[in-house]
């Protein structure tokens, strides 16, 4: 076939750029592959790379007697994958990096083979993009509205539910709609499936799409009704089935029907694949092979800017004597010792911490004060990071009852969490400074770590985080802990800024 004689060619490219680029950025393809490894949620990219070189090799009878025609001018996409990777490099941002590193990879894929063989891969180059293991951000979402439509179903079916955030309530159990019933695994596994399929089966764009919004919205709309019958199974066998590791086992068969289904419906609307046009190299045009070939070296060079530019710039800084210390109690208010409250925030890698309890005058509930001191934040010992909050999710029997929302108190702006522990649930407000700054957001927080560390500004950040009892009730709460602010920020914000006065010149 015409086939035989270009496509030897092409796969050498291919694998060779491949190469060339996990090889400078090794670190950073690792830890892409012991995800895959260790996560239930992306373990489908383990056969991202080998569908892609099936897809190719699939392509091959289209790709006729093409050859790689490299365009040169793909270097600067290679160079703004490469500026992504090395911004999230330095405020740890793994998912920056790792979609930096897949977007790198197509783009010298794509300047290396030419836009006539790039055009014929499109699907395979842009299925590359399923590697890459990002979705986490979508938890709240989907954790949030799988709880209210959860709820809603119980009370639709005459079942009387209490609920508090992503906890509620029945007359014979409690239940919590965890990480593993967000139903991300269910989306992400979905739309890897559906994109194939949709490949595989139609012809048309406008088939392909609406299969992929089918994809998109039947695994959410599953999961949903998945909760909602796993909570009625249990409340009607008085919790002998579907708890525990069950409930997981009765979702994934229910997904895995759901899906069934979804392809069963899908194949009636099948469409033969067209005769492809196989396309002559004549058509490209032609040129001699050393002329051609130089036309890959910009994105080769490119490639390789930016591991040794993040290696100076992420130069270790060594550690120094730092104290962080609580700022003394405003009129009205007292120190204690009362240890009424097993909750503290987690802020793994500070270079110093404090946490005091405050109590008012005539008030017999505390307010915590729990504040984290960072300074050059490297992988790690980031302020920022997914073990870090002030909801601890890695200890035990502490969960996140209600998600973030911001509020203006005063001149400061907070982020409130309703946070469930062994003892109760306990209100909490907390932002940061950074450089002198408030700051409250997680995004904004870490692009200002970004054009600081960019622009070779200290990083010197401190996260602060107040926390009280809900008692008696979430408003009363919620007063103590603004009237404590208000009498105390100013002294906060000296105390958080003054270990800066230690930072070696």
């Amino acid at each position: 076939m015409p086939a035989s004689r270009t496509f030897p060619l092409i796969a050498l490219a291919l694998s060779l750029t491949f190469l060339w680029v996990v090889g400078w950025y090794w670190h950073t393809a690792s830890e892409i592959a012991g995800i895959w490894w260790r996560s239930d949620t992306f373990a489908h990219g383990l056969v991202v790379l080998p569908a892609f070189a099936w897809l190719v090799w699939r392509a091959r009878d289209r790709i006729g007697e093409l050859q790689p025609q490299p365009v040169g001018w793909m270097a600067l996409a290679v160079l703004a994958a490469g500026l992504l990777w090395l911004l999230g490099g330095m405020v740890s941002v793994a998912a920056a990096q790792h979609f930096a590193l897949f977007a790198m990879l197509v783009s010298a894929f794509v300047g290396v083979l030419g836009w006539r063989l790039s055009r014929v891969l499109l699907f395979p180059l842009a299925f590359l993009f399923f590697g890459v293991p990002i979705g986490d951000f979508m938890l709240p979402t989907l954790m949030h509205y799988t709880a209210e439509f959860t709820v809603w179903a119980l009370r639709l079916s005459g079942v009387p539910v209490y609920q508090e955030g992503l906890h509620f309530v029945v007359p014979n159990g409690r239940w919590s709609v965890v990480e593993a019933c967000s139903g991300v695994r269910y989306l992400i596994a979905s739309l890897f499936v559906g994109a194939l399929y949709a490949y595989l089966n139609y012809v048309s764009l406008k088939r392909r799409l609406l299969f992929m919004v089918v994809a998109l919205v039947m695994p959410v709309l599953a999961n949903w009704v998945r909760a909602y019958f796993i909570v009625m199974l249990g409340y009607h066998s008085g919790n002998k089935i579907a708890v525990g590791v069950d409930h997981i086992l009765y979702g994934w068969v229910f997904f895995g029907v759901v899906i069934f289904l979804m392809f069963w419906i899908g194949g009636r609307w099948h469409e033969a694949p067209a005769s492809g046009r196989v396309l002559a190299a004549a058509e490209q045009g032609a040129s001699p092979a050393r002329a051609r070939w130089l036309g890959a070296l910009p994105v080769v060079l490119a490639v390789v800017l930016f591991p040794p530019v993040f290696k100076v710039l992420d130069a270790p800084i060594e550690d120094f004597p730092v104290t962080l210390v609580a700022p003394a109690p405003a009129s009205g208010w007292h120190a204690t010792e009362q240890q009424s409250l097993e909750y503290r925030p987690v802020y793994f890698g500070a270079r110093a911490e404090t946490t005091q309890t405050y109590m008012a005058e005539g008030d017999t509930s505390v307010v915590g004060l729990h504040a984290a001191w960072y300074y050059g934040q490297r992988d790690g010992s980031e302020m920022i990071g997914w073990r870090n909050g002030p909801a601890p999710a890695s200890r035990e029997g502490f969960s996140l009852v209600r998600t973030a929302r911001t509020l203006s108190v005063g001149r400061q702006v907070v982020r409130e969490n309703l946070v469930f522990t062994p003892q109760g649930r306990v209100l909490t407000w907390h932002w940061y400074r950074i450089n002198g700054r408030p700051v409250v957001g997680d995004a904004e927080a870490k692009l200002r770590l970004a054009a600081d560390r960019l622009f070779g500004q200290a990083d010197e950040s401190a996260a602060v985080v107040l926390f009280t009892p809900v008692v008696p009730d979430e408003d009363i709460a919620r007063a103590r802990l603004e009237t404590f602010l208000s009498s105390h920020l100013a002294a906060i914000e000296q105390a958080v800024e003054a270990p800066a006065r230690s930072i070696p010149q």
